[in-house]
């Protein structure tokens, strides 16, 4: 099969290098289209893929995959090959905009997160009609190749899941900063923080996972009566911590669906 990615960036880079470390595709069939220069130079050399700052690569492609920025779509000037997939990873773009800009019915829209550099990124899709079963068992292919993937039925859902996954791991990296930040306060060394922040998410997410059970449920396993603990989350709750994350995700939600309307 031929592949075009047109995106060179963080997402279009992490779909890329785990399809290749996986060998849903090889490198002889892929197109990145990329206009800056320099990262055409660094994903050629790093990977071995066909590099080009045009579309032509797009018409002669099997799977074409959009990994730029919204705003940008309307610069992608190519066509598609009837039986093509259109795979679009823009946050907020819905399949009635991309079936009018790209004139195409075979489309996959769907929303990975960052962590898909590391293989262990979040994906949820949805795909048209006329995206067919076989199509259907690749895309999860390759969406597996970054992590987990989840069908949805319901293109709103997509919205949701940016809100949630999405934008998702900024909203950890922040929760990461202040701990860190708390541990140096309290006075641990920075490094040492870092380190014991990172391992105790990293853990925390993988027992959640695991366990089968509740977050809830874990949380109050690790809360004792009038402990370190339960002194802890006393001030999160003071600070309406549980609350600003849901106006959080709601905001993320209701502009991911403003992106769309543009």
């Amino acid at each position: 099969m031929k592949v075009a990615i047109v995106g060179g960036g963080v997402m279009g880079e992490a779909i890329l290098g785990a399809a290749l470390d996986r060998a849903v595709f090889s490198a002889p069939e892929v197109t990145v289209i990329e206009k800056l220069e320099a990262r055409r130079d660094q994903l050629y050399a790093r990977y071995g893929v066909q590099v080009s700052s045009t579309f032509e690569a797009m018409s002669d492609s099997s799977l074409v995959i959009i990994s730029v920025k919204p705003q940008e779509m309307r610069s992608v000037a190519g066509t598609l090959r009837e039986d093509a997939v259109l795979l679009s990873i823009m946050a907020g773009v819905t399949i009635t905009s991309l079936k009018a800009e790209f004139g195409h019915d075979r489309i996959v829209r769907a929303m990975p997160n960052t962590p898909a550099a590391v293989k262990a990124g979040m994906s949820a899709w949805t795909a048209t009609e006329a995206v067919s079963a076989d199509q259907r068992a690749f895309t999860r292919t390759l969406l597996s190749a970054i992590g987990r993937e989840l069908y949805v039925d319901d293109e709103k859902k997509i919205d949701m899941v940016t809100a949630v996954s999405g934008s998702g791991p900024a909203y950890v990296f922040l929760f990461i900063e202040a701990m860190v930040e708390g541990a140096v306060t309290v006075g641990l060394p920075r490094a040492a923080a870092e380190e014991l922040v990172l391992q105790t998410l990293y853990g925390s997410a993988l027992y959640a996972q695991e366990s089968g059970r509740s977050a809830a449920d874990l949380r109050a396993a690790v809360t004792s009566p009038a402990g370190t603990t339960a002194a802890g989350l006393l001030e999160l709750e003071k600070g309406a911590f549980r609350a600003a994350v849901i106006e959080c995700v709601k905001a993320a939600h209701e502009r991911a669906v403003e992106l769309g309307n543009a």
